[in-house]
């Protein structure tokens, strides 16, 4: 068969003034056929007769009108569910090998009578004019900090008209992560776009106790770099599309990062944070030239930055506890009473009392969580041992695995009271003379089967600790040996 690229070809050589013989070989068919291609002047492919006959039965043209009135009713039916139908209505009809007609059917009806689909309107981005911003789960790229998994997020800030971006690491999505990463961005693009605009911000609210208040926080942030939020309708992600696709990009980016770098691990958040710093350079190197027309048309940044920081009055309680974000913490023991001040950070909890900061403890992310530390409390628990057995967060009094099994071996001993007793000693030693040495004291107690007490453990804490269990001596080898063995060898053979 002929086909377009070689009658075009005939056609050019002919005005060329070859003979015909010679330009139908050179186009590769037989002269006959070049003869009629050049009478003719059409191309195979309008000479061809378009196919609009069925060569088989239409198995759907008897149930095409209740098919019909399916899609009347619900457009969104896929073909699958309908065919499903049928057959159920219909048994024995129908086989399974023709779903595929019936989908090509509706596709058609779709495109000639079904409802108008969304239209997508492009839009026309003008530097200096809007940035968006989002939070993105970085669960896929496998990032560890000391071989610990690392679960996080990324606050990610792009501008529209350069896609020039930037992100800073946090662990939730919380106004407070909102605000320092918004302002980590403007501060370091050097100027504020007209307006900012963000998705629903349904995880922010909810981390919240109360949405007026987020508003309120978000209102004074925007009003303070003097920029106007947007907010893109629920379910509505194209909306904010240019983020969006970054996120895609930006991954897909830093995997290819880490596997040049040939390992996911990094010694610190810190060193974590810089590898993701110079991966945006690098990605918005390219992007410089609509990068300067943007910047040569942002506001100025006001004179100082606004404090990220949320602030909660809140009164210690007598378990030497306070509730900050719907989350329980302790406290010093001397502090129960007092009205202090929470100061909450993206990533900690600071305890002021007295314009002085008492206490800075790790943020808990989520809901109805606890954080007791043992140091707070552990002076009146050794004076009320029997509170330790039903005490609701004994969980926290365990700082380590050792401390577990060290609290099931006194128990195991001495039964549940004196057990109970004993440990406590020891949480109080540890208080007072360093966790980790009394850890050591235990694993070295339990390890070789000695008896494990209060008064071992502070002589051996005295003591600085034994050395590990896991150092094992080995003497070395000498390598004559092995020219002994050989020398036999060849002896005997």
């Amino acid at each position: 068969m002929v086909s377009d690229q070689q009658v075009k070809r005939l056609w050019r050589l002919a005005g060329q003034k070859w003979a015909l013989e010679i330009a139908a070989a050179k186009a590769g068919m037989d002269p006959k056929t070049a003869r009629k291609y050049r009478r003719d002047r059409r191309l195979p492919g309008e000479m061809r007769q378009k196919h609009t006959w069925r060569t088989r039965p239409d198995p759907f043209a008897d149930s095409w009108e209740e098919i019909r009135e399916l899609l009347a009713v619900e457009p969104g039916l896929q073909g699958k569910t309908i065919f499903e139908h049928l057959q159920q209505a219909h048994p024995g009809r129908f086989s399974d090998g023709q779903v595929r007609t019936l989908r090509r059917r509706i596709r058609y009806w779709r495109a000639t009578e079904g409802p108008p689909r969304e239209v997508f309107f492009a839009q026309e981005h003008r530097p200096g004019e809007l940035c968006q911003s989002d939070f993105t789960h970085c669960r896929e790229l496998g990032v560890t900090i000391n071989g610990q998994a690392f679960p996080h997020l990324i606050y990610h800030f792009v501008l529209s008209y350069s896609n020039w971006e930037t992100g800073s690491i946090c662990y939730s999505e919380t106004f407070e992560s909102l605000s320092e990463g918004l302002q980590n961005a403007l501060w370091q693009l050097g100027g504020v776009p007209s307006e900012h605009r963000t998705d629903r911000m349904s995880a922010a609210v909810n981390n919240l106790c109360d949405a007026k208040e987020f508003t309120r926080a978000y209102e004074g942030l925007l009003r303070h770099y003097r920029i106007s939020g947007q907010k893109i309708q629920a379910g509505r992600a194209n909306e904010n599309g240019d983020v969006e696709q970054r996120h895609y990009r930006f991954k897909q980016a830093a995997e290819q990062a880490l596997l040049m770098r040939g390992s996911r691990d990094f010694p610190a958040v810190a060193a974590y944070q810089a590898f993701l710093t110079k991966l945006f350079t690098r990605l918005n190197a390219g992007r410089r030239e609509r990068y300067l027309d943007e910047v040569a048309q942002l506001r100025p940044l006001p004179e100082q930055r606004l404090d990220s920081v949320r602030r909660e009055r809140v009164r210690v309680s007598p378990g030497s506890l306070v509730t900050v974000h719907r989350n329980i913490y302790s406290v010093h023991s001397r502090l129960i009473g007092e009205m202090v001040e929470a100061r909450v950070g993206s990533d900690t909890v600071e305890i002021w009392y007295a314009d002085r900061k008492v206490e800075e403890l790790p943020r808990l992310r989520g809901r109805s969580k606890h954080r007791i530390d043992y140091r707070h409390i552990i002076d009146w628990l050794v004076r009320k041992p029997g509170a330790f057995e039903n005490y609701r967060y004994r969980s926290d009094l365990f700082p380590t695995s050792w401390f577990r099994l060290a609290y099931d071996a006194l128990r195991e001993e001495h039964g549940p009271k004196r057990g109970a007793q004993e440990y406590l000693a020891l949480l109080l030693l540890a208080a007072r003379r360093g966790e980790a040495l009394v850890e050591g004291a235990i694993r070295f107690l339990l390890g070789s089967q000695q008896a494990l007490n209060v008064e071992e453990a502070v002589r051996l804490t005295e003591d600085n600790a034994p050395a590990p269990l896991t150092t094992i001596a080995v003497d070395p080898v000498s390598l004559a040996v092995f020219d002994d063995l050989l020398t036999r060898e060849d002896t005997a053979a």
